[in-house]
Protein backbone atom coordinates (compact mmCIF):
# COMPACT_ATOMS: atom_id res chain seq x y z
CA UNK A 1 0.00 0.00 0.00
CA UNK A 2 1.45 3.38 -0.92
CA UNK A 3 0.80 6.45 0.86
CA UNK A 4 1.29 10.28 -0.05
CA UNK A 5 1.85 11.13 3.73
CA UNK A 6 5.76 9.41 3.45
CA UNK A 7 8.57 11.71 2.86
CA UNK A 8 11.97 10.04 1.78
CA UNK A 9 13.56 12.45 4.22
CA UNK A 10 13.11 12.79 8.13
CA UNK A 11 11.93 16.09 9.49
CA UNK A 12 14.34 17.67 10.31
CA UNK A 13 16.33 17.09 6.70
CA UNK A 14 12.49 19.08 5.51
CA UNK A 15 13.01 21.62 8.04
CA UNK A 16 16.59 22.59 7.03
CA UNK A 17 15.71 21.98 3.00
CA UNK A 18 13.87 25.53 3.95
CA UNK A 19 17.32 27.02 4.18
CA UNK A 20 19.38 26.66 0.42
CA UNK A 21 22.81 25.66 0.71
CA UNK A 22 24.43 28.43 -1.55
CA UNK A 23 23.05 30.89 1.52
CA UNK A 24 25.28 29.12 3.68
CA UNK A 25 28.04 28.78 1.36
CA UNK A 26 28.21 32.74 0.23
CA UNK A 27 27.55 33.78 4.38
CA UNK A 28 30.12 31.49 5.09
CA UNK A 29 32.68 32.92 2.09
CA UNK A 30 31.87 36.39 3.23
CA UNK A 31 32.90 36.34 6.97
CA UNK A 32 35.59 33.65 6.06
CA UNK A 33 34.25 31.65 8.97
CA UNK A 34 35.16 27.91 7.71
CA UNK A 35 38.78 29.08 7.46
CA UNK A 36 40.09 27.62 10.50
CA UNK A 37 37.76 24.51 11.00
CA UNK A 38 38.26 21.28 9.51
CA UNK A 39 35.60 19.10 10.36
CA UNK A 40 33.19 21.34 12.30
CA UNK A 41 31.86 24.17 9.36
CA UNK A 42 29.43 26.77 9.14
CA UNK A 43 26.74 24.42 7.79
CA UNK A 44 27.19 21.54 10.37
CA UNK A 45 26.89 23.91 13.23
CA UNK A 46 23.69 25.81 11.64
CA UNK A 47 22.23 21.93 11.51
CA UNK A 48 22.86 20.87 14.80
CA UNK A 49 21.99 23.95 16.74
CA UNK A 50 19.02 24.34 14.72
CA UNK A 51 18.78 20.67 16.35
CA UNK A 52 18.92 21.86 19.61
CA UNK A 53 16.70 25.23 19.78
CA UNK A 54 13.72 23.22 17.87
CA UNK A 55 13.79 20.04 19.85
CA UNK A 56 14.42 22.06 23.00
CA UNK A 57 17.53 20.50 24.45
CA UNK A 58 18.56 22.32 27.75
CA UNK A 59 21.94 21.79 27.57
CA UNK A 60 25.24 21.04 24.52
CA UNK A 61 25.66 17.44 26.53
CA UNK A 62 22.28 16.51 25.73
CA UNK A 63 21.81 18.23 22.79
CA UNK A 64 25.02 16.07 21.30
CA UNK A 65 23.52 12.89 22.96
CA UNK A 66 19.87 13.38 21.65
CA UNK A 67 22.03 13.80 18.21
CA UNK A 68 23.14 10.07 18.18
CA UNK A 69 19.49 9.03 18.16
CA UNK A 70 19.64 10.40 14.52
CA UNK A 71 21.70 7.77 13.26
CA UNK A 72 22.65 8.23 9.56
CA UNK A 73 18.98 10.39 9.17
CA UNK A 74 21.93 13.48 8.76
CA UNK A 75 23.17 12.00 6.18
CA UNK A 76 20.74 13.22 3.80
CA UNK A 77 22.42 17.12 4.64
CA UNK A 78 25.71 15.62 3.49
CA UNK A 79 26.42 14.95 7.26
CA UNK A 80 27.83 11.69 8.14
CA UNK A 81 29.58 12.00 11.67
CA UNK A 82 28.05 13.29 14.55
CA UNK A 83 30.23 16.24 16.82
CA UNK A 84 31.87 15.81 20.16
CA UNK A 85 30.16 18.24 22.61
CA UNK A 86 34.07 19.70 22.63
CA UNK A 87 34.30 20.35 19.18
CA UNK A 88 30.62 21.79 19.23
CA UNK A 89 31.49 23.99 21.89
CA UNK A 90 34.43 25.73 20.44
CA UNK A 91 32.47 26.37 17.27
CA UNK A 92 30.17 28.32 19.18
CA UNK A 93 32.95 30.21 21.51
CA UNK A 94 35.10 31.19 18.45
CA UNK A 95 32.90 31.33 15.48
CA UNK A 96 31.63 34.95 15.02
CA UNK A 97 27.93 34.89 15.38
CA UNK A 98 27.47 37.89 12.44
CA UNK A 99 27.81 35.19 10.24
CA UNK A 100 24.88 33.82 11.25
CA UNK A 101 22.99 36.85 11.31
CA UNK A 102 24.09 37.21 7.65
CA UNK A 103 22.35 33.81 6.97
CA UNK A 104 19.30 34.69 8.67
CA UNK A 105 18.96 38.20 6.38
CA UNK A 106 19.69 36.12 3.40
CA UNK A 107 16.65 33.78 4.28
CA UNK A 108 14.65 36.49 4.70
CA UNK A 109 15.11 38.06 1.32
CA UNK A 110 14.43 34.89 -0.34
CA UNK A 111 11.34 34.18 2.01
CA UNK A 112 9.94 37.87 2.02
CA UNK A 113 7.29 37.92 -0.48
CA UNK A 114 6.06 34.58 0.72
CA UNK A 115 5.52 35.38 4.59
CA UNK A 116 3.77 38.75 3.92
CA UNK A 117 0.28 38.88 5.02
CA UNK A 118 -1.80 39.59 2.33
CA UNK A 119 -5.28 40.24 4.56
CA UNK A 120 -3.28 43.09 5.90
CA UNK A 121 -4.18 45.02 2.88
CA UNK A 122 -6.57 47.24 3.99
CA UNK A 123 -5.07 50.74 4.65
CA UNK A 124 -4.98 51.61 8.46
CA UNK A 125 -7.94 53.50 9.41
CA UNK A 126 -8.15 54.14 5.02
CA UNK A 127 -4.98 56.35 5.43
CA UNK A 128 -1.87 54.33 5.93
CA UNK A 129 -0.82 51.17 4.25
CA UNK A 130 0.61 48.01 6.56
CA UNK A 131 3.47 47.88 4.35
CA UNK A 132 4.87 51.17 5.38
CA UNK A 133 4.51 50.46 8.79
CA UNK A 134 7.02 49.27 11.32
CA UNK A 135 7.29 48.20 14.61
CA UNK A 136 9.87 48.50 17.48
CA UNK A 137 10.47 47.28 20.06
CA UNK A 138 13.16 45.12 22.69
CA UNK A 139 13.05 42.13 25.09
CA UNK A 140 15.86 40.97 27.65
CA UNK A 141 16.40 37.32 27.96
CA UNK A 142 17.58 36.18 31.49
CA UNK A 143 21.23 34.79 31.14
CA UNK A 144 22.71 32.69 34.19
CA UNK A 145 26.07 34.00 33.96
CA UNK A 146 27.06 37.84 33.90
CA UNK A 147 28.84 37.38 30.29
CA UNK A 148 26.34 39.99 28.98
CA UNK A 149 25.46 42.95 31.71
CA UNK A 150 22.19 42.52 33.22
CA UNK A 151 19.56 45.45 33.83
CA UNK A 152 18.06 46.34 37.43
CA UNK A 153 19.89 46.99 40.82
CA UNK A 154 22.41 44.39 42.45
CA UNK A 155 20.64 41.64 44.54
CA UNK A 156 21.32 42.09 48.48
CA UNK A 157 22.48 37.99 48.20
CA UNK A 158 24.11 36.52 45.46
CA UNK A 159 25.26 37.80 42.36
CA UNK A 160 22.85 39.52 39.47
CA UNK A 161 22.54 37.28 36.50
CA UNK A 162 23.06 38.75 32.76
CA UNK A 163 20.82 39.44 30.27
CA UNK A 164 20.76 40.00 26.50
CA UNK A 165 18.16 42.45 24.81
CA UNK A 166 17.26 41.85 21.61
CA UNK A 167 16.08 44.43 19.66
CA UNK A 168 13.92 44.18 16.50
CA UNK A 169 11.96 45.89 13.95
CA UNK A 170 8.91 43.99 12.55
CA UNK A 171 6.92 44.81 9.45
CA UNK A 172 3.35 44.85 10.16
CA UNK A 173 2.38 43.08 7.13
CA UNK A 174 4.61 40.26 8.11
CA UNK A 175 5.60 40.02 11.43
CA UNK A 176 9.21 38.45 10.75
CA UNK A 177 11.87 40.87 11.71
CA UNK A 178 13.88 42.69 9.37
CA UNK A 179 16.57 44.13 11.54
CA UNK A 180 17.49 42.32 14.93
CA UNK A 181 20.36 44.46 17.07
CA UNK A 182 21.60 42.36 20.27
CA UNK A 183 22.90 44.30 23.47
CA UNK A 184 23.35 43.99 26.92
CA UNK A 185 20.62 44.30 28.91
CA UNK A 186 22.17 47.31 30.88
CA UNK A 187 21.88 49.28 27.38
CA UNK A 188 19.18 51.92 27.16
CA UNK A 189 16.44 51.58 23.94
CA UNK A 190 17.31 54.59 22.25
CA UNK A 191 20.72 53.58 21.76
CA UNK A 192 19.08 51.55 18.83
CA UNK A 193 17.80 54.79 17.18
CA UNK A 194 21.44 55.41 16.12
CA UNK A 195 21.70 51.65 13.79
CA UNK A 196 18.34 51.76 12.66
CA UNK A 197 18.39 53.60 9.31
CA UNK A 198 15.10 54.67 8.15
CA UNK A 199 13.86 54.41 4.68
CA UNK A 200 12.10 57.46 3.36
CA UNK A 201 7.91 57.47 3.48
CA UNK A 202 8.52 54.68 6.27
CA UNK A 203 6.02 55.00 9.67
CA UNK A 204 8.14 53.22 12.93
CA UNK A 205 6.18 52.75 16.11
CA UNK A 206 7.64 52.55 19.48
CA UNK A 207 6.97 53.65 22.74
CA UNK A 208 8.77 56.20 25.08
CA UNK A 209 11.73 54.18 26.03
CA UNK A 210 13.01 55.04 22.27
CA UNK A 211 12.88 59.22 22.87
CA UNK A 212 15.31 61.43 21.29
CA UNK A 213 14.23 64.86 19.75
CA UNK A 214 17.44 64.98 17.72
CA UNK A 215 16.82 61.71 16.06
CA UNK A 216 13.20 62.27 15.61
CA UNK A 217 14.29 65.91 14.08
CA UNK A 218 16.76 63.70 11.37
CA UNK A 219 13.64 61.50 10.42
CA UNK A 220 11.57 64.52 9.34
CA UNK A 221 14.07 66.09 7.23
CA UNK A 222 14.91 62.61 5.80
CA UNK A 223 11.02 62.06 4.98
CA UNK A 224 10.60 59.28 7.71
CA UNK A 225 7.97 59.26 10.16
CA UNK A 226 7.28 58.26 13.73
CA UNK A 227 4.71 57.72 16.17
CA UNK A 228 5.45 57.12 19.83
CA UNK A 229 4.36 58.51 23.54
CA UNK A 230 5.34 61.57 24.70
CA UNK A 231 7.31 61.28 28.34
CA UNK A 232 5.04 62.56 31.45
CA UNK A 233 8.40 65.08 32.44
CA UNK A 234 9.01 66.11 28.56
CA UNK A 235 8.79 70.07 27.76
CA UNK A 236 7.34 71.79 24.86
CA UNK A 237 5.51 75.38 23.54
CA UNK A 238 2.02 74.50 21.87
CA UNK A 239 1.75 76.43 18.49
CA UNK A 240 -1.62 75.52 18.10
CA UNK A 241 -4.31 73.50 18.62
CA UNK A 242 -7.58 72.03 17.98
CA UNK A 243 -9.70 71.10 21.01
CA UNK A 244 -12.88 68.75 20.66
CA UNK A 245 -15.97 69.58 22.29
CA UNK A 246 -16.33 67.75 25.71
CA UNK A 247 -19.77 65.60 24.32
CA UNK A 248 -17.13 64.49 21.54
CA UNK A 249 -14.78 62.29 23.60
CA UNK A 250 -16.58 62.05 27.19
CA UNK A 251 -17.36 58.20 26.04
CA UNK A 252 -13.61 58.16 24.82
CA UNK A 253 -12.10 59.83 21.41
CA UNK A 254 -9.56 62.62 20.56
CA UNK A 255 -9.18 65.56 23.21
CA UNK A 256 -6.83 67.74 21.84
CA UNK A 257 -4.80 68.05 18.44
CA UNK A 258 -1.64 70.01 19.11
CA UNK A 259 1.37 71.03 16.47
CA UNK A 260 3.94 71.65 19.63
CA UNK A 261 7.78 72.29 19.06
CA UNK A 262 10.52 70.46 21.17
CA UNK A 263 14.06 71.42 21.85
CA UNK A 264 16.61 69.68 20.38
CA UNK A 265 20.77 70.36 19.67
CA UNK A 266 19.54 70.74 16.26
CA UNK A 267 17.07 73.41 16.51
CA UNK A 268 13.45 73.23 17.15
CA UNK A 269 11.43 70.27 16.20
CA UNK A 270 8.22 70.19 15.25
CA UNK A 271 5.40 67.83 16.11
CA UNK A 272 1.57 66.88 16.47
CA UNK A 273 0.81 65.58 19.87
CA UNK A 274 -2.29 64.00 19.85
CA UNK A 275 -4.08 63.86 23.76
CA UNK A 276 -6.68 60.52 23.79
CA UNK A 277 -9.15 58.77 25.90
CA UNK A 278 -9.49 55.47 25.80
CA UNK A 279 -13.03 54.40 25.42
CA UNK A 280 -12.68 51.24 27.92
CA UNK A 281 -10.73 52.42 30.45
CA UNK A 282 -10.77 56.44 30.65
CA UNK A 283 -6.95 56.08 30.72
CA UNK A 284 -5.65 59.16 28.83
CA UNK A 285 -2.86 58.74 26.48
CA UNK A 286 -0.58 61.89 24.63
CA UNK A 287 0.70 59.96 20.80
CA UNK A 288 3.74 62.48 19.37
CA UNK A 289 4.60 62.28 15.70
CA UNK A 290 5.48 63.87 12.61
CA UNK A 291 2.69 62.90 10.81
CA UNK A 292 0.48 65.87 9.69
CA UNK A 293 -1.47 64.59 6.66
CA UNK A 294 -3.58 61.91 8.73
CA UNK A 295 -6.16 62.09 10.69
CA UNK A 296 -5.96 62.10 14.48
CA UNK A 297 -7.58 58.75 14.91
CA UNK A 298 -5.18 57.11 12.35
CA UNK A 299 -2.55 57.90 14.64
CA UNK A 300 -4.39 56.36 17.56
CA UNK A 301 -4.76 53.36 15.29
CA UNK A 302 -1.07 53.21 14.41
CA UNK A 303 0.50 53.47 17.94
CA UNK A 304 -2.88 50.81 19.11
CA UNK A 305 -0.56 48.12 16.67
CA UNK A 306 2.93 48.09 18.32
CA UNK A 307 1.30 45.82 21.05
CA UNK A 308 1.51 43.52 18.06
CA UNK A 309 5.59 42.86 18.61
CA UNK A 310 4.81 41.28 21.84
CA UNK A 311 3.18 37.94 20.33
CA UNK A 312 6.65 37.99 18.18
CA UNK A 313 8.82 37.87 21.44
CA UNK A 314 6.25 35.34 23.33
CA UNK A 315 6.34 33.04 20.50
CA UNK A 316 10.19 32.98 20.17
CA UNK A 317 10.27 32.83 23.69
CA UNK A 318 8.14 29.84 24.26
CA UNK A 319 8.62 27.94 21.04
CA UNK A 320 12.35 27.37 20.99
CA UNK A 321 15.01 27.14 23.58
CA UNK A 322 16.66 30.85 25.09
CA UNK A 323 15.65 29.33 28.42
CA UNK A 324 19.07 27.30 28.62
CA UNK A 325 21.86 28.11 26.44
CA UNK A 326 24.73 25.85 25.01
CA UNK A 327 27.51 28.54 24.96
CA UNK A 328 28.62 30.66 28.01
CA UNK A 329 30.22 32.86 25.56
CA UNK A 330 29.52 36.09 24.37
CA UNK A 331 29.22 34.29 20.46
CA UNK A 332 28.15 31.12 21.84
CA UNK A 333 24.85 33.40 23.33
CA UNK A 334 24.30 35.46 20.05
CA UNK A 335 24.47 32.36 17.91
CA UNK A 336 21.73 30.79 19.86
CA UNK A 337 19.13 33.70 19.34
CA UNK A 338 20.27 33.85 15.69
CA UNK A 339 19.42 30.76 15.73
CA UNK A 340 16.39 30.69 17.13
CA UNK A 341 15.51 33.63 14.45
CA UNK A 342 15.97 31.68 11.93
CA UNK A 343 13.97 28.72 13.22
CA UNK A 344 10.90 31.06 13.66
CA UNK A 345 11.65 32.15 9.84
CA UNK A 346 11.57 28.78 8.80
CA UNK A 347 8.19 27.54 10.84
CA UNK A 348 6.52 31.11 9.53
CA UNK A 349 7.40 30.08 5.90
CA UNK A 350 5.83 26.83 6.38
CA UNK A 351 2.56 28.39 8.54
CA UNK A 352 2.09 30.24 5.21
CA UNK A 353 1.97 27.01 3.05
CA UNK A 354 -0.14 25.48 5.13
CA UNK A 355 -2.33 28.72 4.84
CA UNK A 356 -1.91 28.98 8.46
CA UNK A 357 -4.25 25.52 8.98
CA UNK A 358 -2.74 25.00 12.56
CA UNK A 359 -1.58 26.98 15.15
CA UNK A 360 2.14 28.21 15.15
CA UNK A 361 2.66 26.92 18.90
CA UNK A 362 0.86 23.54 17.17
CA UNK A 363 2.62 23.59 13.88
CA UNK A 364 6.07 23.53 16.04
CA UNK A 365 5.53 21.15 18.54
CA UNK A 366 4.52 18.57 15.91
CA UNK A 367 7.76 18.81 14.36
CA UNK A 368 9.73 18.89 17.85
CA UNK A 369 7.93 15.58 18.98
CA UNK A 370 8.81 13.71 15.27
CA UNK A 371 11.79 15.45 13.96
CA UNK A 372 13.61 12.30 13.06
CA UNK A 373 10.09 10.49 11.57
CA UNK A 374 9.71 10.30 7.83
CA UNK A 375 6.14 11.14 7.51
CA UNK A 376 5.76 14.29 5.14
CA UNK A 377 5.54 16.92 7.54
CA UNK A 378 3.62 19.99 5.33
CA UNK A 379 1.27 17.02 3.92
CA UNK A 380 0.28 15.63 7.50
CA UNK A 381 -0.14 19.51 8.90
CA UNK A 382 -3.20 19.36 6.28
CA UNK A 383 -4.73 16.30 6.91
CA UNK A 384 -7.93 16.72 9.73
CA UNK A 385 -8.06 12.94 10.23
CA UNK A 386 -6.54 9.50 8.80
CA UNK A 387 -8.26 7.84 6.52
CA UNK A 388 -9.67 3.68 6.88
CA UNK A 389 -6.82 2.56 4.53
CA UNK A 390 -4.44 4.34 6.07
CA UNK A 391 -5.02 2.98 9.63
CA UNK A 392 -4.27 -0.33 8.55
CA UNK A 393 -1.34 -1.07 10.19
CA UNK A 394 -0.78 -4.88 9.43
CA UNK A 395 2.42 -4.23 7.19
CA UNK A 396 4.33 -2.17 10.12
CA UNK A 397 3.92 -4.00 13.74
CA UNK A 398 3.31 -7.71 14.91
CA UNK A 399 -0.18 -9.31 15.16
CA UNK A 400 -0.32 -8.95 18.82
CA UNK A 401 -3.69 -10.09 18.88
CA UNK A 402 -6.34 -12.85 17.07
CA UNK A 403 -7.75 -11.71 13.85
CA UNK A 404 -11.29 -12.02 15.53
CA UNK A 405 -10.21 -10.19 18.27
CA UNK A 406 -9.05 -7.15 16.46
CA UNK A 407 -7.51 -3.73 17.43
CA UNK A 408 -8.88 -0.79 17.50
CA UNK A 409 -6.74 0.62 14.57
CA UNK A 410 -6.99 -2.20 12.52
CA UNK A 411 -8.55 -2.24 9.33
CA UNK A 412 -12.22 -3.77 9.25
CA UNK A 413 -15.41 -3.64 6.97
CA UNK A 414 -16.11 -0.51 8.60
CA UNK A 415 -14.38 2.18 9.15
CA UNK A 416 -14.08 2.84 13.27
Amino acid sequence: MQTTKLSGHPIISQLLSFVPREIVDKAAETFQSDRYYKTMDTWKQLVFMLYGVVSKAQSLNSLCKCLLFLGQKLSYLGIYKLPASSTLSDANRKRPNEVHGYIYYLLLAHYRAEISDSYLSLPINGEVSPDRVKLMDSSTVTLWTDVFKGTGRNPMNGKKKGGLKVHAVLPLDNMVPELIWLTPASSNDKDFLGQLKPQRGEIYVFDKGYVNYGVYKKWTESGSFFVTCLNENATYEVVSEIRADIHDFLAGGTILDQLVELKTNEGPLKARLITYKAPLTGKVFRFLSNLFDFQSHTIVLLYKNRWEIEPFYKKIKQNFELGYFFSDSREGIKTQVWMVLIANLIFSVIHKRIKEAEQFTTLVSMARANLISYVCFQTILKTNCLAAEERNLEIVQLDIFGIEQGGVLRKKEKSP
